[in-house]
């Protein structure tokens, strides 16, 4: 037999022993992460997960909630709700509105981040105009709805200074278009801070070597600008795609999808199904729908994040 020295056995004590101290520490930093997580994790499980089981669960019955018999009908709900003409105009008038506006809100942000990020104007007339041009932002839903309501009625404001008596938000020829115009009234300060923002953190040596190099200012623009703000772009962009697709209360308290269903998108028709309707089994398919498409720009949304970082 071998007698071991009491040093050695210490040092193997030691050894021996470090990786299981170290293993606690290990699992009582998760259990701590996890333990700082659960409230949030609890939050998301509660208002978001089970509500979506629940939704989807309702789609594929008949008569959900207000029916005493829930029969399981499969993906019948899933048809019915498809080959509706009114789905089909719901998700045109969707596109046509959420594709308008988003552009709008990229161009009149870029263009207004670049006028307010430009030294000819000075600091005075400069703090004035980020003051108004951001003013939009800070109002909420109803108070832009009945703002405008108001501003376009056919005694309104709009109507005095052009002389007519345009039903603006009564009318089928213009009533999309018009909530489109406040939809992109209200949004575009979000674009333009963002972009302002890009701009401000991009370095001055790249434009003055463009300026040596003799590029003229919309070659600096394309070449220098617009590559150096390209990930924020295409973030933003994004993001406004799934918050205007789902555009509801704007349109509600305005048109409220009408007249003669001109304005009807997917977030008032799927609510008229439910409330108007009583019709929650299609109203559920109906949101089911919606929140495929939205999980489609969310996942462009995260792997570009991804890529991003």
């Amino acid at each position: 037999m071998t007698l071991k020295s009491p040093a050695a056995l210490d040092t193997e004590v030691i050894v021996t022993g470090v990786p299981h101290s170290a293993r606690r520490r290990q699992l009582r930093r998760t259990a701590e992460s996890y333990a700082f997580l659960s409230p949030t994790i609890i939050l998301l499980l509660v208002l978001m997960i089970i509500p979506i089981v629940m939704v989807i669960g309702y789609s594929l019955q008949d008569k959900a909630i207000i029916g005493k018999n829930h029969e399981f009908v499969g993906l019948d709900n899933y048809v019915s709700v498809l080959t509706n003409p009114n789905f089909w105009n719901a998700t045109s008038n969707t596109v046509i509105f959420t594709v308008v506006s988003v552009a709008a809100h990229l161009v009149l942000g870029l263009g207004f981040a670049l006028m307010l990020n430009n030294t000819l104007i000075g600091t005075v007339p400069r703090a004035i105009f980020r003051g108004l041009y951001v003013l939009p932002w800070l109002f909420t839903v109803a108070v832009i709805a009945v703002l405008w309501r108001m501003l376009l009625a056919p005694n309104g404001v709009i109507n005095f200074l052009l002389n007519t008596d345009i039903e603006w938000l009564a009318s089928p020829q213009l009533a999309l278009g018009t909530i489109t115009f406040i939809n992109i009234w209200a949004g575009y300060p979000f674009f333009m801070v963002s972009l302002l923002a890009g701009l401000q953190g991009i370095p001055s040596d790249l434009y003055e070597a463009a300026t040596v190099d003799g590029a003229s200012p919309v070659q600096r623009f394309w070449n220098v600008t617009v590559p150096q703000l390209r990930p924020i772009i295409i973030s933003l962009v994004l993001l406004d795609l799934i918050w205007t697709s789902q555009q509801f209360a704007l349109i509600w308290m305005t048109t409220g999808g009408g007249p003669i269903n001109v304005t009807e998108v997917l977030s008032t028709f799927t609510y008229k199904l439910a409330f108007a309707k009583y019709d929650f089994s299609q109203a559920a398919t109906s949101a089911v729908l919606v929140l495929l498409m939205s999980m489609v720009l969310a996942v462009f949304y995260v792997r570009h994040q991804k890529a991003r970082d």
